[in-house]
């Protein structure tokens, strides 16, 4: 695939609703914010200062892009769908979860309805309720609520979509930075990429073993799409990973059937067994898992939004976290730094040359302004 056609693919035009909604007041200075007016190239609000973030323009329908291109070309494709016409394009689909409860009174039968906007996906409802008991109320995704809004804001700040999405960055100066982007992106689809999975103490084993079926049928599916004769090695090599990972998955089961105690990865407490704990195929099925609350970024410390990590130097961070380890971001504009040559300034944060400025009068850092 050469550079346009990645970018094209990659990238999707905002939705027909996207324009209507870009002025959105701020979340932080609310009726004092005379509706969002983006800068040209730092991520914040000329009209009141505050990062975009804060303003939130846009809706489920580019957040549902938004995932749809990030789990795209991962193991955690399964949770994204094609876009009709959309040229391989993919959506999210994100589980959202409608609980209805009756009201008990003397008069006919009401219920009442609470709409999660987010939940956890394979489960039923029952002990997605119990998941969702662990967390802090305000964490609970419910539509229209506090909570909903906090898991917007942490979708956009955790997996910033410059982070993935050249046609995002407004930084990109050469056809080496956006191949080195692109490069950098497909990396970490491949390697560190994951979507946490909640299950009962004890059930790696089966969780394992669905990832090994969703492996087999991809591999299945890549097999039938190739060239006649690239077809016999690929089924040869896919029945050995199926015989290698059928065994894995049977002796990882018969070790976690003889464990009567459980410990989490992050607070190192017991995990009781009665309770949803969660697992991350990067960090294998076996001994790894989380209490709900500890399933957290080690650098932000912020919950996992939608349960997304990226498991590097065998740590879970957040994906704007793990791409700063690896590429430096810049402190003007928040896009990663591809180029060779950029500041490093005294308080240790990196910059493109261009942006070490005033955001006033964009007159350089390093000589006093009257701001």
């Amino acid at each position: 695939m050469n550079l346009s056609s990645a970018m094209e693919k990659m990238s999707m035009k905002p939705s027909a609703g996207a324009a209507g909604r870009a002025a959105a007041k701020c979340l932080v200075c609310k009726d004092g914010c005379s509706g969002f007016q983006p800068h040209f190239w730092r991520k914040a609000c000329t009209a009141c200062g505050c990062d975009t973030v804060d303003h939130a323009p846009g809706g489920d329908p580019d957040d549902d892009q938004l995932m749809g291109r990030l789990l795209a070309d991962s193991p955690c494709a399964h949770l994204t769908a094609k876009v009709k016409g959309g040229g391989g394009l993919r959506v999210y689909k994100r589980n959202r979860m409608i609980v209805t409860n009756p009201v008990v009174s003397r008069k006919d039968p009401t219920f009442n309805t609470t709409t999660y906007d987010w939940a956890p996906a394979g489960l039923n409802q029952k002990l997605a309720m119990q998941y969702l008991e662990l967390l802090p109320a305000s964490q609970h995704a419910v539509s229209g609520t506090e909570g909903a809004r906090q898991r917007r804001r942490n979708l956009l700040t955790q997996l910033p979509a410059y982070d993935q999405d050249p046609m995002r960055c407004q930084s990109l100066t050469s056809d080496e930075e956006i191949s080195s982007m692109l490069l950098f992106v497909k990396q970490y689809k491949q390697e560190v990429l994951g979507v946490g999975e909640v299950a009962l103490p004890g059930q790696g084993g089966a969780l394992k073993e669905a990832a090994i079926q969703r492996a087999a049928k991809e591999a299945k599916e890549d097999k039938e799409a190739k060239d006649q004769s690239d077809k016999k090695d690929a089924g040869q090599q896919q029945q050995q990973q199926q015989q290698d990972g059928g065994s894995a998955a049977c002796s990882n089961g018969t070790n976690e059937s003889s464990k009567t105690e459980y410990r989490c990865s992050g607070c190192h407490g017991e995990v009781a067994m009665e309770t949803p704990a969660v697992y991350a195929e990067r960090a294998g099925y076996q001994d790894a898992l989380w209490h709900p609350t500890c399933f957290r970024c080690r650098e932000c410390g912020q919950g996992l939004v939608d349960l997304v990590y990226f498991w590097s130097q065998q740590k879970l961070l957040c994906g704007r976290h793990y791409c700063q380890t690896v590429w430096p971001r810049c402190a003007g504009c928040d896009e990663l730094i591809f180029s060779e040559s950029f500041l490093t300034s005294a308080d240790g944060r990196t910059w493109h040359r261009y942006h070490y400025c005033c955001w006033k009068c964009g007159q350089s850092l390093d000589t006093p302004c009257e701001h």
